[in-house]
């Protein structure tokens, strides 16, 4: 399992919360996603040989958040 981290532009609405995190866990391969509001960072812990972190990236930008860096561990 690897973890990737994503620093997002500023979330105006607790509803993205719910948005992004239905998105990431509809993902297969995706174990756990986690967003805080107030820090507008996503963590997402998942399976490298089912989905890629530049996949997961993809998903969040689709749903029109943009992506300001992306920290893989």
């Amino acid at each position: 399992m690897k973890t990737v981290k994503f620093q997002m532009e500023a979330l105006t609405c607790p509803s993205c919360i719910k948005k992004i995190e239905g998105a990431l866990k509809k993902q297969k391969g995706v174990q756990e996603a986690k967003v805080l509001f107030y820090s507008s960072k996503v963590k997402v812990i998942y399976n490298e040989a089912v989905v890629s972190a530049d996949k997961l990236q993809g998903i969040i930008t689709k749903l029109g958040y943009p992506i300001l860096s992306k920290k893989v561990a």
